[in-house]
């Protein structure tokens, strides 16, 4: 019998420190705002860290989108990836032209393979009303043979 073990616990820092295999979970759970006519924050940006916003600031975060919340194109070279969406939208797309809208209970399993970057966006689409977005991430390193 196998004896499952935390071997090591590290707090998160800048950079990541990433042991293989290298196991990272995140929860985002963001009260965005009604959504303006570009799908993004219907309010003024204004004292928010453009391009690497993680304060939560009212409540929500762009992350590293200057328009829309999210992610915008970025590598995940060797990784897995397993996103479940438990309210809100995610806008995916990748280099290779793959789209997808998902979201409310939806799931995404994805193997990100070298040279394709893709992208992660949280669409605001409620004019009218907030557009509350909670997700939880998985990422899970592979070895360099798959």
């Amino acid at each position: 019998m196998t004896e499952n073990v935390v071997r090591n616990v590290e707090p998160l820092g800048f950079p990541w420190r990433t042991p293989d295999p290298f196991l990272f979970c995140v929860h985002h759970d963001d009260a965005y705002p009604a959504g303006n006519a570009a799908l993004g924050p219907a309010v003024s940006l204004a004292g928010r860290n453009i391009g690497s916003d993680f304060a939560n600031r009212d409540g929500w975060n762009m992350y590293h989108g200057d328009v829309v919340p999210g992610f915008p194109q970025h590598p995940h070279r060797g990784f897995e990836t397993v996103t479940v969406v438990r309210q809100g939208l995610i806008d995916h797309s990748d280099s290779l032209g793959a789209t997808a809208r998902y979201g409310g209970g939806d799931t995404q399993w994805l193997t990100a393979g070298r040279g394709i970057v893709h992208a992660e966006m949280f669409p605001l689409l409620s004019r009218e009303s907030p557009n509350p977005a909670e997700l939880f991430q998985i990422w899970l390193n592979l070895p360099a043979a798959d």
